[in-house]
């Protein structure tokens, strides 16, 4: 291990953040507080380490909104409950979860925000393909290509990185960034809280 390693990731992981799409992370900034202002929820998914983003970006949508002691975001991660998860898998299959979850809470106009570094895992796609039957509203967080969730998506951010950890940490960051602009905007427009 060196220094200068420790130094080169953040130097790559700094340039990978300038060369990222903030055009389409303020759509998705509008477009979130649209369907806050139109009392819709929003649905959170990712495996493994991008299941941890999901679950931290709910907490950052529900508390971390909060504004003038009003409510955050109505916001639930699908992959927070291992109790049903594994029913789930276990009795249908883990590709069908995420599809059978939304099929159960999700209403027409919500929003499905899925993160996943390859955006080839298949309960990913199945999710999106039921959100599309449900006329849900698709936002994926990719990375490398975007695989076969980038077509299935209403917008998409797409890490510049082909590192797994990389695209990762600038996932976190991107949402660390939206959830500080939907404050703002939400302390500028209290009538969105």
């Amino acid at each position: 291990m060196s220094e200068q390693a420790l130094k080169d990731y953040a130097a790559d992981l700094a340039a990978a953040l300038l060369k990222s799409d903030f055009t389409t992370l303020n759509q998705i900034g509008e477009l979130l507080l649209e369907k806050k202002r139109n009392g819709k929820t929003i649905f959170l998914i990712g495996n493994g380490g991008s299941s941890a983003t999901a679950s931290h970006v709910t907490n950052d949508l529900v508390k971390g909104c909060r504004v003038a002691g009003l409510p955050g975001f109505r916001a639930v991660c699908l992959n927070d409950s291992s109790t049903l998860l594994t029913c789930l898998a276990n009795d249908f299959s883990y590709a069908d979860v995420f599809a059978i979850l939304l099929e159960t809470y999700a209403k027409e106009g919500d929003v499905l925000i899925a993160f996943s570094g390859s955006g080839n895992s298949p309960n990913v796609i199945r999710a999106m393909e039921k959100a599309k039957e449900l006329d849900v509203t698709c936002i994926g967080f990719g990375g490398r290509d975007g695989g076969k969730m980038k077509p299935l998506c209403d917008l998409s951010v797409i890490a510049p990185t082909n590192s797994m950890e990389m695209l990762e940490d600038l996932h976190l960051i991107y949402w660390h960034d939206l959830v500080c602009s939907l404050r703002e905007s939400l302390t500028r427009d209290t009538c969105l809280c």
